[in-house]
């Protein structure tokens, strides 16, 4: 009796393990996604995951990681306002947000919470793309879909969302290639150190560059896509340097220009993000040199992912790597009011909206949101 009792719990046990974990396993099926403009797959290549449906509403988390910067602040505002809207709020019982800063560990600590609080999605910004194996097995076990984005992770076992940031260094350096057609010395204001987007980035320059076949003397410092940093880098590098042909910055776009000014180095060719304040810059200075490339993605990717997640969730068919699109705008055509906005904030990144996913917002409906955990 006894050994067949425990022999019963066992099998039991053992039932519930595998049950459990093929929930966990999403289904590989044939695409297209549920909705086709907006679930675009990375490559036609890319799989196409088919979770089991959850009956809502859910919990949803944002664990994001660097937090000290306008476009990581205005994402968590952006994030606050899609969970906000009427049809979004509907679908959630509780969406969290935790910013853990660098610490890649407490990152990683904060994800292991949420899968051991019993969320249904984790919606992560991750600070670095290779350290995070045992959570996402964690996730991937405990039946949590875990989406990705901007700073990805190097898995095919969860969903990631992204623009094509290598492909975003491709645009700026050959901008750079365009009006410096004999080479140069350039300034390469990078971003945040180990992190996929810096270091795609950087890689598209580079590669590009180096494939011009003309000489090219590059100058790197860490930006950290922030202004007051990447002003005091650009600063302390044009003391140092004295005079650079062209530069290209991943973000702090404004404080770069502004240290040009302060520091009267003449405006030279300029491949950069698409803060507000650096658009202005553009428009303005346009007749005296300046002329840019501002291409990216605005905060706003981080409302696909969490639409991501919710059609995950719901049993919809989604790409395991979706690609969105870039925002670009380049000498001469900086419209006011339509590229950039004179009346907001320098620190405003421009490109907020996503119409082929039904997502777009207004600078109101994102400032009204704070940054703090939630």
């Amino acid at each position: 009796m006894y050994k067949t009792l425990v022999g019963g719990l066992l099998a039991a046990a053992a039932f519930a393990l595998s049950h459990s974990t093929a929930l966990a396993q999403p289904e590989i099926v044939s695409g297209p996604a549920a909705e086709a403009d907006c679930f675009v797959p990375w490559t036609a290549d890319t799989k196409f995951f088919k979770f089991p449906k959850k009956d809502g509403p859910y919990r949803i988390a944002l664990a994001n990681g660097y937090i000290a910067n306008t476009w990581r602040i205005q994402m968590i505002q952006t994030a606050k306002a899609y969970a906000a809207q009427s049809d979004v709020a509907a679908k959630l019982k509780e969406f969290k947000v935790v910013s853990t800063g660098e610490d890649v560990p407490a990152q990683i600590s904060a994800i292991n919470n949420f899968i051991d609080s019993g969320y249904d999605a984790i919606v992560v910004n991750a600070q670095n793309p290779t350290a995070f194996g045992p959570v996402i097995k964690r996730a991937k076990q405990a039946g949590v879909v875990l989406v990705a984005f901007d700073n990805i992770l190097d898995t095919q076992d969860a969903i990631n969302v992204n623009v094509d940031q290598k492909g975003l260094g491709v645009l700026w350096a050959n901008w750079l290639a365009k009006h410096l057609p004999d080479g140069g010395k350039v300034l390469e204001v990078r971003g945040v150190a180990g992190t996929s987007v810096d270091t795609d980035r950087h890689n598209g320059i580079h590669e590009t560059l180096d494939a011009t076949g003309k000489k090219w003397d590059v100058v790197e410092v860490l930006g950290k896509w922030d202004d007051p940093t990447a002003q005091k880098a650009t600063a302390d590098a044009i003391a140092v340097h004295k005079k650079f042909d062209g530069i290209t910055a991943q973000g702090g776009d404004t404080g770069v220009v502004q240290a040009m000014i302060d520091a009267k180095h003449p405006f030279v060719p300029f491949g950069g993000e698409t803060e507000n304040g650096f658009r202005k810059f553009c428009a303005k200075y346009a007749g005296e040199g300046l002329k840019c490339s501002s291409a990216g993605t605005g905060p706003a990717q981080v409302a696909v992912a969490i639409k991501t997640a919710i059609a995950a969730l719901e049993g919809q068919v989604v790409p395991q790597s979706i690609k969105l699109p870039l925002a670009i705008v380049e000498d001469p055509n900086f419209k006011e009011g339509q590229d950039f906005y004179p009346d907001q904030s320098d620190n405003f990144f421009v490109g907020n909206a996503f119409p082929t996913c039904g997502i777009n917002f207004t600078a109101q409906e994102i400032m009204g949101q704070s940054k703090e955990n939630q």
